[in-house]
Order: C-alpha cells, then structure tokens, then sequence
C-alpha cells in the first residue's frame, strides 16, 4: 500500500494496522506515519516504510521492496527508504510484538534449562 504525509493520523489504537493486515497489505510505503500509528504496525506486523519520494507513486504503477538495499523500485525508477531500525525489524519479521516476545521467551527458557 501507498499512501500520503502523516499517514495515520487519527487512529491511535492497534486496530487501523490489523485492518490493513487482515485486508493482507503487509507493507505500508508513506511519505510519513502518525507516530502512533507506525508503532502500532510494527507492534502488530506490519512494515511501515518512510520514503519521500512516495507521493509521486500513481495508481497502477508497480512497486518493488528492497530492504536490504534500502530503496523500492517503481517503474525502474528506485527510491531511497529510510532504514528500519534492527530491532523494529526483528518486530515485524517475528509477526508483530507478541509473536516476539514468545520466541524471546522461548530462548530464555531453553538457556535456563
């Protein structure tokens, strides 16, 4: 999905990015994210991605994400992404927070053991 400046604003609850979720969007490219909002995607699973050059992506055009060398392909042209901190990363690869905190659980208990 592709969307504007401040995208999220007004939805401060976990609900607006499971809804994109379950709709089966699972990367949001913005100019830039509510605060709130973004925090919740990563919370919830979804990868929130600031690029400024999103504004002049168009309806139809196709776009391409390259994480590991920070930029999305439209149309052959890239644009540059701002990185994703490590840890919010290992956020969303894990499914969102919970998912997270159960597979740090996992490794916790195995090293007691």
């Amino acid at each position: 999905m592709v969307a504007g400046s401040n995208f999220g604003c007004g939805s401060s609850r976990e609900h607006a990015p499971l809804a994109l979720l379950g709709a089966g969007i699972r990367v949001v490219v913005a100019e830039s994210f509510a605060r709130i909002f973004y925090r919740n995607a990563v919370n919830t699973g979804l990868l929130p991605l600031v690029c400024a050059g999103a504004g002049e992506i168009r309806d139809g055009d196709t776009v391409t994400v390259d994480l590991g060398g920070g930029f999305i392909e439209v149309n052959g042209k890239r644009l540059a992404v701002e990185p994703v901190p490590g840890f919010l990363k290992s956020i969303v690869d894990a499914g969102g927070l919970v998912a997270y905190a159960k597979d740090l659980d996992e490794v916790e208990t195995c090293s007691t053991r």
